[in-house]
């Protein structure tokens, strides 16, 4: 894991965003299309706008979520709807989006209607981008899941131990087999937990199942308070 650290987040997001853009540049050339994956949180609102500005042939992009609540898009609880306000509303409209919220009252029962979306990707997916909890999970895989159990399709439901609504999230496999794979963590205590796992490994937090499964590039870009 390659890391970066920056002293405020106007230049951790254009560093971001620079990176983003070459980097999905840089499959264009060699693909037609290219899939970005991207997080819910609070730190995507500073970084995704600057991404938004980035030149790039959008048409050939298709934007789709690590993770999901399962609340109405329109919830400012959704990531879908923080998505499309801080990213898909700059970009041109024949950027392609493909969310995870289903018509379905719980993820469970939505589980194979979302794997034929994500099916339908351009795979793998070019450009993952992750959040890191102070527990160690990402997107919205826990510590205390079985990551054995995860990949039987390119999404699973999920019951967060503390939270006020069901998610889905992408499964560890079709996180692992990303191209490229970015990791914003922001704030001392994620940092601190970043270099904790970086010096011994913990078999139990999710961000550890990942950099065991994937033969992809990652790159950490930090700051400690945003």
């Amino acid at each position: 894991m390659q890391r970066y650290a920056f002293p405020n987040i106007e230049q951790l997001s254009q560093a971001f965003a620079d990176f983003a853009a070459t980097t999905l540049q840089n499959t264009l050339s060699q693909k037609q299309h290219a899939t970005l994956v991207v997080p819910g949180g609070n730190t995507p609102r500073y970084y995704l706008p600057a991404l938004a500005k980035c030149a790039l042939p959008w048409d050939r992009v298709t934007v789709t979520l690590s993770d999901e609540r399962w609340v109405d898009v329109t919830n400012e609880q959704s990531n879908e709807h923080l998505v499309k306000q801080y990213l898909m509303s700059h970009l041109p409209s024949t950027t392609r989006f493909v969310g995870l919220k289903t018509r379905h009252d719980n993820p469970s029962d939505a589980i194979e209607e979302i794997h034929q979306r994500l099916d339908k990707l351009p795979l793998p997916l070019s450009l993952t981008v992750l959040g890191l909890g102070e527990d160690g999970h990402i997107a919205s895989l826990f510590p205390g899941m079985n990551p054995d159990l995860l990949s039987r399709h390119h999404c699973i439901a999920v019951a967060p131990p503390i939270a006020p609504s069901l998610r889905v999230s992408l499964s560890l496999a079709m996180l692992a087999q990303s191209e490229q794979i970015a990791l914003v963590v922001t704030g001392k205590n994620k940092r601190k937990l970043l270099d904790e796992l970086t010096e011994l490994p913990n078999p139990e937090k999710p961000l550890v199942w990942l950099l065991q499964q994937t033969n992809a590039p990652i790159i950490a870009f930090e700051m400690d308070i945003v």
